[in-house]
């Protein structure tokens, strides 16, 4: 994941250079990190878990956990990635659950086995004074 945070850090800090006439250097390293850091680990974590992308920094098992454990609830499981990946919280998805009328045992149980919270824990964001060493290594 590292390497392809290096490559999203760098493409910000180039665009927003870019717009502001000079290199930004470190401090739009720091602004991605602030800004697209968790949103980043989140749809990593979606692609590791859905068995579409294997990321070394997750834990093995969890490569296709989705598929493995709710083989009958494809449908429910995409959408319920697509709409974390697109920033939902597990509260906007209950409510959409809820609106949808789908099965909210199923709902929660996906959601759990998911647990986008805990990824906040398991990845946090660089601390400011260590965000360039996304771009520097």
């Amino acid at each position: 994941m590292t390497d392809d945070a290096r490559e999203e850090a760098e493409r910000f800090r180039w665009i927003e250079s870019e717009k502001a006439g000079h290199d930004l250097g470190d401090e739009a390293i720091r602004q991605w990190v602030g800004r697209h850091w968790h949103a980043f680990v989140r749809g990593r974590a979606i692609e590791h878990l859905s068995g579409r992308r294997f990321w070394l920094e997750m834990p093995r098992a969890d490569f296709g956990v989705l598929v493995r454990e709710f083989p009958d609830l494809q449908e429910l499981v995409r959408e319920i990635a697509t709409l974390l990946v697109a920033g939902a919280d597990n509260l906007k998805i209950l409510q959409w659950a809820t609106d949808a009328a789908v099965p909210m045992d199923d709902v929660c149980n996906v959601l759990q086995r998911i647990d986008i919270n805990g990824l906040r824990g398991r990845f946090p964001p660089p601390d400011d004074a260590d965000a360039p060493h996304i771009v520097h290594g």
